[in-house]
């Protein structure tokens, strides 16, 4: 890996405008993040980032006022990276006044150069002291009108390159209701439907992983398991880009039967594999599957 393959990102700009933000959704990316970076550090940072083998590839390091005197040389050293062979882009994030005045207000914090209280002076003096960094901006967005949302969506487009599906991880996890649901769900599907392989002596100390439970719950009703798989797949399939759109970086499904030991074991599986087909990053992890087998209704 040579300093042309490092990929950086500088994010500046006004306190308020969505510094934290924007860094949150480059993370989301892939990218490795630093906040608050003295400019200093700058350059000794991305050559170990360059020395790491490929390990890490993608940087996007805050650096704004709050570093006080730390801050006055970022373009000096800009400069020094691009004479190094450091490619690197600058977004810079801003917002009209009343904005930032408001943000201030509902978040309760002193602006950095507010020391006497007063935001709108503390504005005025950070807009000066940006206003050549801010010219030298290879990107520039201002979200005053914008969400955090649509922020996170803007800064994905102009600097992701994660095809759709690999912009969330998903966790498919079985569990027994009578061993609580999982608290960290996002999604709860309740497959005490199905028919029930624990009333089937040859079948009750068996685990959903087994082939012969498979076959009994596609087999015992030919249509129900299937139809079912069918249209939670399709269903999931439609509201994942929804929950993309929406800034979620993960995503937990639940999948419950009495005890999680056959049926939800079995669908969570199915379900695992009908995502990793459309080329989402899953895992499956049997809460109950095991524990299950010391007695009780799977």
């Amino acid at each position: 890996m040579t300093t042309e393959d490092l990929q950086l990102v500088i994010i500046t700009g006004m306190s308020g405008a969505g510094r934290t933000v924007a860094m949150q959704s480059l993370e989301d990316q892939g990218y490795f993040t630093v906040d608050n970076l003295p400019p200093a550090l700058i350059e000794k940072f991305a050559e170990l980032c360059v020395q790491s083998g490929g390990a890490i590839s993608k940087i996007a390091l805050v650096c704004d006022l709050r570093g006080g005197e730390f801050f006055a040389p970022l373009l000096q050293i800009l400069r020094r990276l691009k004479e190094i062979g450091f490619k690197y882009e600058i977004l810079f994030l801003e917002a009209a006044d009343e904005t930032l005045v408001r943000r201030y207000k509902e978040s309760r914090r002193r602006h950095p150069l507010s020391a006497q209280g007063q935001i709108t002076e503390g504005i005025a003096r950070e807009r000066a002291l940006l206003a050549e960094l801010r010219g030298q901006a290879h990107k520039i967005i201002d979200t005053t009108s914008l969400s955090s949302r649509q922020l996170r969506e803007q800064v994905a487009e102009a600097y992701g390159q994660q095809k759709i599906s690999e912009r969330i991880r998903i966790s498919v996890i079985s569990f027994g209701f009578k061993y609580g649901i999982p608290m960290d769900a996002d999604l709860m599907m309740d497959v005490r439907f199905l028919p029930n392989p624990y009333y089937i002596s040859e079948l009750r100390g068996l685990t959903g992983e087994d082939p012969k439970i498979r076959e009994f719950l596609f087999y015992t009703d030919k249509e129900l398991l299937q139809n079912f798989l069918t249209s939670y797949g399709e269903l999931l399939k439609y509201i994942l880009p929804k929950y993309i759109e929406e800034g979620k970086a993960h995503l937990v499904i639940g999948i419950g039967c009495t005890g999680g030991q056959h049926r939800s074991v079995l669908v969570a599986k199915e379900i695992g594999s009908i995502l990793k087909a459309d080329n989402y990053q899953v895992s499956i992890k049997h809460r109950d599957m095991q524990r299950n087998l010391q007695g009780g209704v799977g």
